[in-house]
């Protein structure tokens, strides 16, 4: 909370008192320097704490919606990696969970961990027997809570929220999010990672999406031996998905893993609805066959771990997602900014004429570059266009779902997983097949459509004469008018910029007087310096006013 208080009160004078005194430009030189400060800072402060706050990290790297990419592109790299805890102390929470002592539990636990994060650590363990042939596994890991976790998830969230209602009040906050709504949205996911019962269901579901799909394994649940924060599993390590040297070893072609991942994950997306959100390199093996081969020739399966966050699409949201997917490979940038209204991703009544241009200039640009095609070109351009692209999304009321945000944390950290494994990969020739299939799918409902466009497109057209001839009628009395909303918030800006200048000069004067006249005049003197407040607050505060006004 201390460091949320310096960094709003370095915040209210950057971009509040510093521009209203006339120095905003020197305020905007510093502000990538300082948001990349911040950032770095916010990242160590992460890894000293633990708990939640690297989760908040990882978290906040993805809100591209919220954040500017000198904040995000600096927590892309916060890793859940913390020393690990005594084995004591995880002996001690394993055996008050499940009520016995940890050599009946297992045949054997491995004292030494093999992955410890913030919220649990990883062990080998063996099962005995009896219980391996009921669970239909023997080799298994036990993945175990923190100690003393909940109470520090309680306190990091109870802090989150309180830091929320502050930036709930500051106005250049609460028109691009709802913090608390981002908060409570964050409380949630984190929630159901402590819950390894909820992880546990998971993972029994994901299988059975997949259940049919002969090239995707996840882990088998030791039900017998899982709480609500114990979980065993079947061990299933195998080739990490990045492991290039391990995968051309065990003749692996790595550019076929890129795209069977791409296939699993818009198969995830578009079709199941229920997806891994957090794909990174360590929840993706790649496992070898022992010579099974199947319809497509493969001898491996990529397998799944760590179910701790998912994501949920309902139906409508994936029909909107759908619509974005048809009109992102054709390119068409108004069919873009159409279905992100429909999702609810921009508000019905924004102003998209900016958007649509950036996206139709954005797919005639890039549409179509794989990665080694966009390091090819001039870092200046990206860079023009990135600012120019980022000042225009900055402009409209927008924020992202929850549920959309989890997809697009999903398909960026599979597209970095794919080009890592072939530097040639193209995200947008993966997805194409998809797209095909979802308008095949959809091609009676297009028929429909067309035709009721027609039916449309006809009334317009029988109308158009009457039109017509009012905008003549119009144009003759003078009763034409153009909105430009862009152009009336800069004339808006301009004109109380000039009262606070007015206002600021009238201080001045005051002040001055005052002090001049109070060495003859003491009482009138001090009355002048006195009214001289009065301006300098408009010249201060008249902005936010109008503001909260038009509110």
């Amino acid at each position: 909370m201390r460091f949320a208080a310096r960094f709003m009160l370095q915040a209210w004078w950057f971009e509040l008192v510093l521009p209203r005194f006339g120095m905003a430009s020197l305020a905007a030189r510093g502000r990538n320097a300082r948001m990349q400060h911040l950032a770095r800072r916010f990242h160590a402060l992460a890894v000293d704490l633990g708990g939640l706050m690297i989760k908040v990290g990882q978290f906040m790297s993805s809100r591209l919606d919220i954040l500017p990419p000198e904040i995000t592109s600096e927590l892309e790299g916060l890793q859940d990696e913390v020393p690990a805890v005594d084995f004591e102390s995880i002996r001690a929470l394993a055996e008050s969970e499940l009520g016995m002592p940890l050599e009946l539990a297992y045949a054997w636990v491995d004292p030494s961990p093999i992955a410890a994060a913030s919220l649990g650590q990883v062990h080998r363990a063996q099962l005995s027997s009896v219980l391996a042939a009921d669970a239909g596994f023997t080799a298994a890991v036990v993945k175990v809570q923190r100690p003393g976790i909940e109470t520090i998830v309680e306190v990091d969230l109870a802090a989150l929220r309180k830091i929320a209602r502050w930036l709930s009040r500051v106005r250049i906050v609460s028109d691009h999010a709802d913090m608390p709504t981002v908060v409570e949205e964050f409380a949630a996911t984190s929630l159901q990672e402590i819950d390894y019962l909820q992880e546990a269901s998971n993972a029994d579901r994901f299988a059975s999406d997949f259940a049919g799909e002969t090239r995707v394994a996840t882990p088998q649940i030791g039900w017998e031996r899982t709480t609500r924060r114990v979980l065993t599993l079947s061990d299933v390590t195998a080739i990490k998905i990045n492991d290039i040297d391990g995968l051309r070893a065990a003749a692996i072609d790595p550019a076929q893993v890129a795209d069977e991942l791409a296939r699993v994950t818009f198969e995830q997306l578009f079709v199941a609805g229920f997806f891994h959100a957090d794909p990174h390199p360590g929840n993706i093996f790649v496992t070898p066959r022992a010579g099974a081969v199947d319809g497509a020739g493969h001898e491996w399966d990529l397998t799944f771990i760590d179910f701790g966050m998912m994501g949920e699409i309902p139906d409508a949201l994936r029909r909107g997602l759908q619509r974005l997917v048809v009109a992102v490979v054709a390119r068409d940038g108004k069919g873009l900014v159409e279905g992100m209204q429909r999702i609810g991703v921009l508000l019905p009544a924004a102003d998209t004429v900016d958007l649509e241009r950036a996206m139709t200039e954005l797919f005639d640009r890039f549409g179509g570059m794989a990665m080694t095609e966009l390091q090819d070109v001039d870092p200046r351009e990206m860079v023009d266009f990135a600012d120019r692209f980022g000042d225009t999304i900055r402009e409209l009321p927008f924020q992202l779902p929850e549920n959309f945000l989890l997809v697009i944390r999903t398909i960026s950290l599979v597209s970095g997983v794919c080009s890592a494994l072939n530097p040639t990969f193209n995200m947008w020739t993966a997805v194409e097949p998809f797209a095909n299939s979802l308008m095949r799918q959809q091609g009676a409902g297009t028929v429909k459509g067309f035709a009721k466009e027609a039916v449309s497109i006809a009334g317009v057209m029988a109308q158009l004469p009457r039109r017509m001839d009012e905008l003549a009628t119009r144009a003759e009395r003078g009763q034409l008018a153009v909105q430009a909303p862009a152009t009336e918030r800069r004339l808006r800006t301009l004109e109380r910029t000039a009262r606070r200048i007015v206002s600021a000069v009238i201080f001045m004067a005051l002040l001055i007087a005052g002090v001049l006249l109070r060495s003859s005049d003491a009482v009138f003197g001090t009355v002048l310096m006195a009214l001289a407040v009065l301006p300098l607050l408009h010249a201060m505060f008249a902005g936010l006013v109008g503001r909260r006004s038009r509110d």
